[in-house]
């Protein structure tokens, strides 16, 4: 199968991307681990991670044989993606619409993610060739805000980030979403103690309740 089909596969068959967004290289590392022993297989280290892209190529080494995507987050210019996809990444993701981003993940055929916030920057996304158009920040916009752009717009593929919890995201999964971006529910489970099993079970929680919100 195509490769980047098979990413594209790894982020809508388990309905969630991962960001992983923390201080220390040690338990982002740690943090993705445990995770993908939950059932994650699509995540971002964000660059604002110490040492991202190490962590990156640590990563895709170890697991890109096995199905699991893993991608560099906040990349704002070409130059970024280039070295991101050098580290091994195979999803790159910007908050906003990056078009130089864009045309770099496309040249080395890597699922490229781009934030957008109005129906403008959607359509942008769309025809800049973006593969997933993150709604950003959606905590502050709601579900009802995705039904409101794909009633014109029904081939958006809308994935929400920001505020998206086990609790809500059948209301997401319902106005149109193709997957949704999660954060800390996940990836800090663990603060303040340690215990990355925290983590995996965190990650389970949230796969069951998207499998939950799909059966629906």
């Amino acid at each position: 199968m195509w490769k980047k089909l098979e990413n594209l596969k790894a982020i809508a068959d388990t309905g969630i991307l991962l960001i992983i967004r923390l201080d220390d290289e040690q338990e982002a590392l740690a943090v993705a681990e445990a995770a993908i022993a939950g059932g994650i297989r699509a995540l971002e280290v964000t660059l604002s991670v110490p040492n991202a892209l190490g962590i990156i190529s640590t990563l895709s080494k170890k697991y890109k044989k096995q199905g699991i995507l893993i991608g560099a987050g906040t990349v704002l210019d070409a130059e970024t993606a280039r070295a991101a996809i050098l580290a091994g990444a195979e999803l790159l993701v910007s908050p906003h619409v990056t078009t130089s981003m864009i045309q770099v993940a496309n040249r080395y055929q890597v699922v490229s993610v781009c934030g957008a916030y109005t129906p403008t920057e959607v359509v942008a996304a769309m025809e800049n060739g973006a593969d997933i158009v993150k709604l950003f920040p959606a905590d502050v916009l709601g579900s009802q805000y995705v039904k409101t752009i794909k009633a014109p717009l029904e081939q958006a593929p809308i994935a929400p980030t920001g505020g998206v919890t086990p609790e809500n995201v059948g209301e997401w999964l319902d106005a149109g979403c193709v997957s949704v971006g999660v954060g800390s529910f996940i990836s800090k489970a663990a603060k303040g103690t340690g215990d990355y099993s925290k983590v995996t079970e965190a990650a389970e929680i949230f796969l069951a309740a998207v499998a939950k919100a799909r059966q629906h």
